[in-house]
């Protein structure tokens, strides 16, 4: 299952400035070293809304991941990755009124 706004980004690129520029072949025409990484999803998932999903990861079969995460790793069979999602908790003043 796969919830709303879910991205799964495969694209790819080179960390060092460098690295990322647009380069020239020797028969004029211009390239860069941008590659793609495969995203694999096992069965019995659930991707919760707002969920990206980085290039080269696995995600394994059974697993839910929470609304909001970022999977930049692998992810073993039948574990809960909601429990990492940040929450935003506030406190608010509290008034004695007597």
């Amino acid at each position: 299952m796969i919830g709303p706004n879910v991205t799964l980004a495969t694209p790819m690129h080179p960390l060092l400035p460098e690295e990322r520029n647009i380069r020239k072949r020797e028969d004029g025409s211009f390239y860069n070293l941008e590659y793609a990484k495969p995203i694999t999803i096992k069965d019995n998932c659930w991707l919760a809304s707002n969920v990206v999903v980085c290039g080269g990861v696995t995600i394994g079969e059974g697993c839910v991941i929470g609304a909001g995460s970022v999977v930049t790793r692998d992810i073993c069979k039948l574990q809960d990755k909601a429990k990492t999602s940040y929450t935003l908790r506030t406190r608010r003043p509290r008034f004695d009124y007597e």
